[in-house]
């Protein structure tokens, strides 16, 4: 038993299987490669439609947080 005195928390281990475990991270990757696929579409229209409107590209780098690290997130590296 845990310090925690609870029927919920798990009490013995639960052996994984490394079939289910490689299928598992399969379909993560296929998820996300579909999801950057999107979100590279959607990053390129609306970078798109911002110039096409006369936005200077500074200011689209910089409202689309374009210009932090490799992943363009706010104090990534």
């Amino acid at each position: 038993m845990s310090v925690i005195d609870c029927d919920y928390l798990p009490t013995e281990k639960v052996v994984f299987p490394p079939e289910l475990a490689l299928l598992i991270v399969r379909k993560a990757s296929a998820m996300a490669a579909v999801f950057e696929e999107q979100a590279l579409d959607q990053l390129t229209k609306d970078a798109r439609r911002a110039l096409s409107q006369g936005v200077e590209p500074r200011r689209v780098i910089r409202e689309m947080r374009l210009y932090a690290g490799r992943l363009g997130l706010p104090g990534s590296q």
